[in-house]
């Protein structure tokens, strides 16, 4: 479930700054664009998932400790990715999408 929700955001950023790419924006401002239309839903997103988990890191009772293990790595590694998503993607997408017009445009046809 958090490597769905992780790629989802992540393949939601990039598309988006595609298709303001793609309307003509300049690479940075697409990246941006595609980040800022996106935050709220991932944040909105992210902190569902987390405040659901809640029950499971206050765990008590028969294995008590495991569970609350189990909360604790699922909730750090939402927050990881929800921040992953949000600061990293965008520029990857900026470095990635100018080494593809570098390589086209150096390319013999």
């Amino acid at each position: 479930m958090l490597i769905g929700l992780s790629a989802k955001n992540a393949i939601l950023i990039v598309e988006f700054a595609k298709a303001e790419l793609e309307k003509g924006a300049s690479l940075v401002d697409a990246a941006l664009s595609g980040a800022r239309v996106r935050l709220r839903p991932i944040l909105m997103t992210s902190f569902a998932f987390i405040i659901g988990l809640f029950p499971l890191w206050y765990a008590l009772g028969a294995g008590g400790k495991s569970r609350q293990l189990i909360g604790t790595v699922t909730i750090t590694g939402m927050i990881f990715s929800s921040t992953f998503a949000i600061f990293l993607v965008p520029v990857l997408f900026v470095v990635v999408e100018w080494m593809l017009l570098l390589t086209i445009r150096s390319s013999p046809l």
